[in-house]
């Protein structure tokens, strides 16, 4: 299975949180996200990375090797 790109991890996540705002950089092994959702708002850090794996599925196990992510809601990005 090929390694997958920044655009695809975005998609991937795209298609199972809705965002305000979502950014990925990566090399097809390591991968680094800002989300901003609104779905985070009154979740502890944890509560929204497993929010954010929980969209990403199996692919955190068969595709992405690592995930380094800035998770916020709406109205901690604007400040």
């Amino acid at each position: 299975m090929a390694d997958p790109t920044p655009q695809e991890v975005r998609d991937f996540i795209a298609a199972g949180l809705p965002c305000a705002h979502l950014e990925v950089e990566g090399d097809g092994r390591h991968f680094f996200a800002t989300i901003v959702s609104s779905e985070f708002t009154g979740l502890t850090r944890i509560k929204r990375h497993q929010r954010v794996y929980a969209a990403l599925g199996e692919r955190m196990r068969e595709q992405i090797h690592a995930l380094s992510m800035k998770t916020l809601a709406p109205e901690e990005w604007q400040a």
